[in-house]
């Protein structure tokens, strides 16, 4: 029979992982943790707030790519930060081009038309102005952090296992389909259980790993895979399932560190 020690040291662990989980992303030292780490992933640096002003076309199929964590006109999710944007400020650089990348974001295209050739100056000059910073922030929040952040807790993962999921949410975008979120954790689904399922941790935040590099080896735009190979798998293997730092990684060929 168990001693009332033992059942005490269990129910302290069980409190801790409680603890961790309900922390999460969301609060404000884990949120800048994981800004930075996307930061150094597609801008290879870590001042994420020098983003704001982002943007290319990364000949990714998806348009221009902007801003914080890369909104893109053929997905629709920087028509939703410029639309945010011009319903509280309405005379903005940007509000001359909602049509236009209502058309492209309807039709999934990843053409320049209607934005070319002064899309990308009105952008940077935008990123100026607070209340742009301000809509970024909360397409991304709204969009991506708090979805990620709510499956990952109804998976039973903490801090680590959030931070995957927005990871991926952000480069491979919601929904079902194969080269999806949803798409790759289904594929994860196939071959492990998550800890809410009675699966550990460490073998399900793999698996969804494993099928998410399995896509991104298909995507010309997302070849490189030391975001998750050299920094995810890393903070995996070293068990720090809190994110908490030091915590170092090298990715894009560099190497990064966050000491505290």
């Amino acid at each position: 029979m168990p001693s009332p020690k033992f059942g005490l040291l269990l129910l302290f662990g069980f409190c801790l992982a409680s603890q961790a989980i309900a922390e999460g992303l969301l609060s404000p030292a884990k949120r800048e943790i994981a800004m930075q780490l996307v930061s150094s992933a597609e801008n290879s640096s870590l001042d994420w707030r020098k983003q704001y002003a982002y943007i290319e076309d990364i000949d990714d199929d998806r348009g221009y790519t902007a801003g914080l964590i890369g909104f893109t006109s053929a997905n629709g999710d920087m028509l939703d930060v410029v639309e945010l944007y011009t319903s509280q400020q309405a005379d903005n650089p940007l509000a001359g081009y909602l049509p236009a990348l209502k058309v492209l974001a309807e039709e999934e295209s990843s053409a320049h038309i209607g934005l070319d050739p002064d899309f990308v100056d009105a952008w940077k000059r935008a990123a100026k102005d607070p209340a742009f910073r301000a809509a970024q922030d909360q397409i991304l929040t709204q969009q991506y952090l708090q979805p990620a952040v709510a499956q990952a807790k109804k998976d039973g993962l903490g801090p680590l296992g959030q931070f995957i999921y927005y990871d991926a949410l952000v480069m491979h975008g919601p929904g079902e389909q194969r080269d999806a979120f949803g798409g790759i954790r289904a594929a994860a689904k196939k071959v492990a259980e998550t800890p809410t399922q009675g699966g550990s941790e460490k073998a399900w935040l793999n698996a969804f790993l494993d099928a998410r590099v399995k896509i991104m080896r298909e995507e010309k735009a997302h070849e490189d895979t030391s975001r998750v190979e050299l920094e995810q798998r890393r903070f995996l293997r070293e068990g720090n399932y809190s994110l908490s730092p030091p915590l170092r990684w090298r990715t894009n060929d560099e190497d990064f560190a966050i000491e505290h």
